[in-house]
């Protein structure tokens, strides 16, 4: 039972017979919680040190011989027992978290059999019957209960989500996966045999759990890297009369802290909160928002050369080529340029150049060797906080329509844990894919973060043109529009760098209480004017898709659609059905290479809105398409706690540009958010 309590700027520290609960609201409304003395520092995850408490946050005492602590976005009780509930400012509850359980090391490790209810009564005791001392080693296991409705998103990169059906799932401490996803129901779920069924395939875990109720969403995240478990549990709603089932949560983890933050609001706040807490995502340079290749059969500069030269002599927009080793080891880092004016043969592929690691051969292009450090790094594995450092792609994926599918789960999941940057290769990497296949595969691709093809061995060749005429020009199409889309993707970057957006969101994003939207997860938005619905069947030449509220254009036909509800429409091999929102005003690239502003009518008596922001290089992004910080002074920096940072040479917030949409005098009206010109040509759509 609680015997007392010291209070702390932002919360206090509250004293039970044997252990102690440390509660902390930081600046922000992130909301600390730490057993037996855990404290937010050090941790990899944190850019620095924890942020400030929130002083106007106060441990007061509550009814029943509890305590609480009332912050602007969360409500803490903390029971007399030590059950911690969370809930909105409404009082609804979010998440009750039930005591912690610990198991100490005892020579041998217990069998597994001890690891749950079994063992606890010899191994293992409730939190009230154990002596008070910081960070015990031992193994421990933390159930909280949801409410039924709820949904749980993120834990990484996984594959049977984007939802993350009922199930086991592994957290692993390296970020390699020796099992699969998860075990247990749902579509997708791969039993955790302990085998992986890809061998060596990198999997990026994390403990951060988003979940999505009609209450409200909130984020959790147990900050303790070493290898666990996390089982999940969905809720049963009673019908009529009948009581909930409330859905679990529950990890268990082989030692180390059991100290987690919680982070709650519409997705939007929680997902600027999460980057807050743990920095903004890097800007990616102008290279890494085009079309990129990869592959380890690029043995020879002459490979290399032949490959780039082929994409020249079809026109198609190679920004990036990434030419690895053996083991996936790279060779050369980046080879960049703007393939749609040569002016000589890409360099050879041994990274040669002034020994600083960087070569240039005054042919447009710019080579970074495996030795120099990357302004922007592209990782296989990782873990929270990663985002600081560049964006995660996935080389390792299983060719076939089921993979396919599994891509949307991966990049969509990674981007609620706060890692907006992402894709997996074009194709998968365990087959030769279909001529159709690789073509669906590149339509979906197009409007990932990371739009990249990667060759690996004995999965047969991953370029364009080696799928006959047809794939060839409807890959043209898609990199045509994905060049066309640069400036919005260019647009969706910094607004990752500056609030934590995803690229990608689900299709619940704005309407997180619409149930049907929460287990769709077959199509996406791309920012808040684009909805993607690719199509993951074969043979399929239409597409059923699920609208959110509001009026929808399709981009090609002009068509229009009322959600929320579902629609059919047409899938030719050519393209993906792609629809704007009404009221959208979507940057894009004109026929002259300047940004235009594409805008969609809104629908009757209501407004849209448009945002460009034009820069989205880095420091020293000499040779990319378009300006960049290097041309202009402008840019980015991050400081503790992902915060915008000045002086000192820093690069500097570029300015967002804000527009708004009306629909006057039977004509549809685009103008600064200040009333002003718009200031850039604009195309009416609809």
């Amino acid at each position: 039972a609680a015997l007392d309590a010291r209070t702390g700027p932002g919360g206090g520290v509250i004293r039970f017979a044997r252990s102690s609960l440390s509660v902390r609201v930081a600046v922000g409304g992130a909301v600390f919680l730490g057993w037996d003395g855990a404290e937010p520092s050090p941790s990899y995850a944190l850019p620095g040190a924890a942020p400030e408490p929130d002083v106007r946050a106060v441990l007061e005492p509550d009814k029943d011989g509890g305590w609480r602590v009332v912050s602007e976005r969360l409500l803490v009780t903390v029971s007399r027992h030590g059950t911690v509930e969370l809930r909105t400012p409404g009082g609804e509850l979010l998440r009750r978290d039930l005591p912690p359980r610990w198991w100490e090391p005892s020579g041998e490790q217990p069998s597994d059999g001890a690891r749950d209810g079994a063992g606890a009564g010899k191994r293992g005791r409730e939190e009230s019957g154990r002596e008070q001392r910081p960070s015990r080693p031992g193994r421990w296991m933390h159930r909280s209960h949801v409410p039924a409705d709820a949904r749980f998103f993120g834990l990484g990169g996984r594959t049977c989500g984007p939802r993350l059906p009922s199930g086991s799932y592994r957290l692993h401490e390296s970020g390699r996966a020796p099992g699969g996803d998860a075990e247990g129901g749902g579509r997708g779920a791969r039993a955790d045999t302990g085998r992986d069924p890809h061998q060596g395939t990198p999997h990026i875990t994390m403990p951060v759990q988003l979940v999505v109720a009609d209450a409200g969403t909130h984020l959790v995240f147990h900050d303790n890297p070493r290898e666990g478990r996390v089982t999940l549990r969905e809720g049963v709603e009673g019908r009529g009369s009948g009581h909930d089932r409330p859905g679990s949560s529950e990890i268990r983890v082989t030692g180390g802290p059991l100290r987690y933050w919680v982070l709650a609001g519409p997705p939007a706040r929680v997902l600027h909160g999460w980057a807050r807490l743990t920095g903004a995502p890097a800007l990616p340079p102008d290279w890494a928002l085009g079309h990129q290749h990869s592959g380890r059969l690029f043995r020879s500069g002459q490979r290399v050369r032949e490959v780039a030269a082929q994409y020249r002599l079809r026109q198609l927009p190679l920004r990036a080529l990434h030419v690895e080793g053996d083991g996936g080891r790279p060779m050369l880092r980046v080879l960049r340029g703007e393939w749609a004016r040569p002016t000589g043969p890409p360099p050879d592929a041994d990274g040669s150049g002034d020994g600083s690691g960087a070569g240039s051969r005054g042919d447009g292009v710019r080579v970074v060797s495996a030795g120099a450090a990357p302004e922007f790094a592209l990782r296989r594995s990782g873990w929270a906080g990663m985002q600081r450092g560049g964006g995660m792609w996935r080389d390792e994926v299983a060719t076939g329509w089921e993979g396919l599918r599994e891509s949307i789960s991966f990049v969509l999941g990674l981007g609620l844990c706060g890692v907006p940057y992402s894709g997996p290769g074009i194709g998968g990497s365990t087959a030769a894919p279909s001529p159709e296949l690789y073509l669906r595969w590149f339509q979906l691709a197009a409007y990932f973060p990371l739009f990249h093809a990667h060759s690996a061995k004995g999965a047969g060749p991953r370029e364009p043109w080696a799928f006959g005429p047809e794939v060839l020009a409807g890959c043209s199409a898609a990199m045509a529009e994905r060049e066309r889309l640069r400036p919005y993707f260019t647009t969706l970057a910094h607004l990752a760098h500056r609030t934590g957006a995803p690229y990608v969101r689900p299709l619940w994003w704005q309407h997180p209480r619409e149930r049907s939207l929460r287990e769709c997860g077959d199509a996406f938005l791309l920012g808040d004017a684009l909805l993607v619905a690719p199509v993951l069947e074969e043979g399929a030449r239409t597409r059923r898709v699920r609208l959110p509220f509001g009026r929808w254009y399709d981009t090609v036909t002009g068509a229009s659609y009322e959600g929320p509800g579902q629609v059919v429409l047409d899938a030719p091999l050519s393209r993906i059905p792609v629809l704007a929102r009404a009221g959208a005003a979507v940057p894009v690239s004109g026929a002259d290479g300047g940004i235009e502003l594409e805008v969609w009518a809104p629908a009757p008596g209501r407004r849209g809105r448009g945002l460009v922001i034009r820069d989205a290089g880095t420091p020293g992004d000499a040779g990319s398409g378009t300006g960049t910080g290097a041309e202009s002074g402008t840019g980015t920096a991050t400081g503790p706690g992902g915060k915008g940072v000045d002086g000192g040479g820093a690069r500097r917030f570029p300015p967002a540009e804000r527009f708004t949409v009306v629909h006057r005098d039977g004509a549809t009206v685009v103008t600064r958010e200040d009333g002003a010109a718009a200031g850039y040509p604009v195309r009416l759509r609809s």
